[in-house]
């Protein structure tokens, strides 16, 4: 496919990929430059479908067909993905394609009984989610899914933990999906975790809540793990002792571990 080889040669990178959507957007429905782009598009983000679905590996579905899934949802998110509203794609894609892959297994079957209330407001957190992504530039809180949808907080967050409940496999089951080395359990056959998406999670998490720190916490919060300055480099910049940036970074840290962990 042309798209995945383009993919490859552009890095697999994602970043400053609005300008592109900005591009597309003033684009007309029938030029051909248009289709070429989107194409062009879509290549470039399909190493982010196929990380999403692996994270969705050994519950029992074969990894084709996520990937499958993850493809339509990542096309979904590049025609849906409206680049006047200032936030960046891959805020709206991931959720945008995590919503496809658990709607797939939801129209599946669920391992455990789950009540009625929760499936209905399951079916309704994906969409939400594309909306909140939108608007908020950013992945959206339980509570801002539950102001969203007018539902109680506990709701949202039972629905939530029930879109794990989908089909089960023990992960010592036989896999039969690597022909090269013929049938594994799946425990030797799950892929690796990817640092990269782990460290764009994180930050797409931590994001918003880094923009609300007073701005002297933030300035020492960026002079040490952004300009890799040590404490005693800090101290000489503000002015002020080595311990007393120790404990601006310990209150500062452990306030953003609590916020991050209550949101």
């Amino acid at each position: 496919m042309a798209a995945e080889r383009r993919s490859h040669s552009s890095g697999d990178s994602y970043d400053n990929i609005e300008p592109l959507f900005e591009k597309l957007a003033a684009l007309g429905a029938d030029e051909r430059a248009r289709a070429a782009l989107r194409e062009e598009l879509i290549g470039r983000c399909l190493p982010l479908a196929e990380h999403i679905a692996r994270k969705f590996a050994g519950r029992g579905e074969n990894f084709d067909d996520l990937l499958q899934v993850a493809r339509v949802g990542l096309l979904h998110a590049v025609d849906r993905f409206d680049v006047t509203r200032g936030s960046s794609f891959l805020s709206f894609a991931v959720p945008t394609i995590m919503g496809e892959v658990r709607r797939h297994f939801r129209d599946t079957t669920w391992a455990v009984r789950v009540p009625r209330r929760t499936k209905e407001i399951q079916l309704t957190i994906g969409p939400a989610i594309e909306r909140l992504s939108q608007r908020l530039g950013r992945m959206p809180r339980a509570r801002e899914i539950a102001a969203e949808l007018d539902v109680d907080l506990v709701e949202v967050t039972q629905a939530l933990i029930a879109g794990n409940a989908y089909q089960s496999s023990s992960i010592d089951a036989v896999s039969g999906d690597d022909p090269d080395s013929g049938p594994l359990p799946l425990l030797e056959s799950l892929g690796a975790e990817e640092p990269a998406y782990t460290a764009v999670e994180d930050h797409l998490v931590v994001k918003p809540l880094l923009a609300e720190l007073p701005d002297g916490e933030k300035r020492v919060l960026i002079m040490r793990f952004f300009e890799n300055k040590t404490q005693n480099q800090i101290a000489e910049v503000l002015g002020v002792s080595q311990m007393q940036v120790s404990r601006i970074l310990a209150r500062t840290l452990n306030a953003l571990r609590e916020q991050a962990l209550r949101d």
